[in-house]
């Protein structure tokens, strides 16, 4: 759980690194496994930056039975992600963000609730959760996160690349004289929090490496969609802390013949 003082940088700044949050020995067994099964890279949804690299997302719009929704519904997450909300979380979407050695894509400066505003949520009551699978370093195209800018409130988005959306550039020019980018480099296990307005983007993978990462979206529950549709926010049966790594393991063994 949060200090008061990890509590006000995130207040203050937008978002919140804890290092280590999670086991690093499980996020890189959990990587080795999905990087071996076939079925995931090829199902995954390739979204392509201006110059036509992609980066590819696994996306689940419900927690089910896999090891990804087992850290997603983690103690260690949500027990973070309520203290920052003030509430109980419900569970947006969460995703697999793959970045393949030398052609995984840029993404622009955007906000999340750029995206999520136009389906149907009212408030900016919503925070997301990157925890790295595998380093994530400037040559591999780590997340950027602009200190303090969710302060300025939302800002219109348009299309940017192939199925991307960037913040009104205009907008992102002024945020930049008055912002610090700062590069969040990580180790598996580490996990970013941060508000929905925080303008953020990555540049292209140029390493060999990978940049494979699990990313949470959560809501408050009194953030009930205005314009119910497709897409479902559902409560979170939380995993308790004690039993994450068992928990996992369990379901990487099931994953693995199922899938």
């Amino acid at each position: 759980m949060l200090d008061a003082a990890q509590i006000a940088r995130y207040r203050n700044d937008g978002y919140v690194i804890v290092e280590g949050l999670l086991d690093e020995d499980l996020m890189r067994r959990a990587i080795t496994l999905a990087k071996q099964d076939p079925g995931l890279l090829a199902g995954a949804h390739a979204t392509r930056d201006a110059d036509g690299k992609a980066t590819l997302l696994d996306i689940y719009n419900e927690l089910g039975s896999d090891p990804f929704s087992a850290i997603v519904a983690s103690e260690q997450l949500v027990g973070v992600v309520e203290q920052l909300l003030g509430e109980t979380a419900m569970h947006y979407h969460h995703k697999l963000m793959l970045k393949e050695p030398r052609v995984g894509g840029a993404w622009e400066w955007h906000q999340d609730y750029g995206y999520w505003y136009h389906r149907g949520c009212l408030y900016p009551r919503m925070l997301s959760c990157f925890v790295a699978m595998d380093p994530s370093t400037r040559a591999n195209g780590c997340l950027q996160v602009l200190k303090g800018s969710h302060h300025i409130g939302r800002i219109d988005h348009g299309v940017a690349g192939e199925g991307q959306m960037g913040a009104a550039p205009e907008r992102v020019a002024a945020a930049l004289e008055r912002h610090e980018i700062v590069h969040v480099e990580s180790n598996p296990g580490d996990a970013l929090f941060f508000d929905c307005n925080l303008l953020h983007r990555s540049d292209a993978n140029h390493s060999d490496q990978s940049r494979w990462t699990i990313v949470g979206a959560y809501t408050a529950a009194s953030n009930r969609l205005f314009e119910p549709g497709e897409h479902p926010v559902t409560p979170i049966e939380v995993i308790p802390a004690a039993h994450l790594h068992d928990e996992v393991e369990a379901r990487m063994q099931r994953w693995g013949q199922v899938r």
